[in-house]
């Protein structure tokens, strides 16, 4: 990897770690450089999945204002996480990829239709609760809990755009603000990654100086994301969202 190739990696890594904050989806920005680098395709991806946990921590950190009040949330999500993410990178390192590879863009469609009718939705499910005399829960329940495993296991398997998914799902079935949604996002991404990551330690093979170039990249992009995040209103997180998505799901349609 020449200097060049060192600086577009590095500023991937930058625009990876700004837009995961904010959203998700910095895959699409990390994988296809590490590949034009030269790097074969899963040493890409799990050099990437290294890469790119500092930059999802440097995003919680930077919300960590709406993370206040949330432990025990973070805490049952963050296990179904951990759960999904080992799943997921031993079904990439075991299974041939071309059945998820088309499963993937509808996943991130659907992904899209809730985040953009969620505010409507979740109208919809507070009033039926009222009506039924329930309560909603206040982690989502075990719905939540078997998406959000479910969620983590493509996570681990690749992540494209997994923070779309996981916004969707948080967003329907917690009432909650979409900023501290948000906030619980970045820090189930990091678990993914980092768990990931240390499941490929034992059986993958990783290109080091891209894995420290991302590293320093997504850490930068990470407070960045969270600057511009912050100061998103719900709407035009939405539409970042599903413009985020959009381009995800084309890129990959695409490739």
């Amino acid at each position: 990897m020449n200097i060049w190739e060192a600086l577009a990696v590095c500023v991937a890594g930058i625009g990876a770690g700004t837009i995961n904050t904010i959203v998700g989806s910095g895959t699409l920005i990390t994988f296809p450089v590490l590949l034009a680098v030269g790097l074969p395709p899963v040493t890409a991806n799990v050099s990437n999945t290294l890469g790119l946990v500092p930059g999802s921590i440097s995003g919680a950190i930077g919300y960590r204002r709406e993370l206040r009040g949330q432990r025990g949330r973070v805490l049952r999500l963050s296990a179904a996480a951990l759960v999904g993410a080992v799943t997921g990178a031993a079904l990439l390192i075991s299974l041939p990829s071309a059945a998820f590879d088309m499963i993937v863009p509808v996943l991130i469609a659907l992904a899209l239709v809730l985040v953009v009718a969620q505010p409507r939705l979740a109208r919809a499910i507070r009033r039926r609760r009222e009506r039924n005399g329930g309560a909603a829960h206040p982690h989502g329940g075990p719905a939540l809990l078997g998406g959000m495993t479910l969620a983590s296991m493509y996570g681990g398997y690749f992540g494209a755009a997994q923070g779309v998914i996981y916004l969707a799902l948080m967003g329907l079935l917690i009432n909650d603000d979409l900023q501290r949604i948000n906030a619980v996002k970045n820090i189930l991404g990091a678990i993914v990654n980092g768990a990931a990551a240390v499941f490929f330690l034992f059986v993958a093979d990783f290109d080091w100086i891209a894995v420290l170039l991302i590293a320093v990249g997504s850490a930068v992009g990470g407070q960045l994301g969270a600057r511009l995040g912050r100061r998103l209103p719900p709407t035009a997180l939405r539409a970042v969202i599903v413009a985020v998505g959009t381009a995800a799901i084309i890129q990959l349609v695409l490739n």
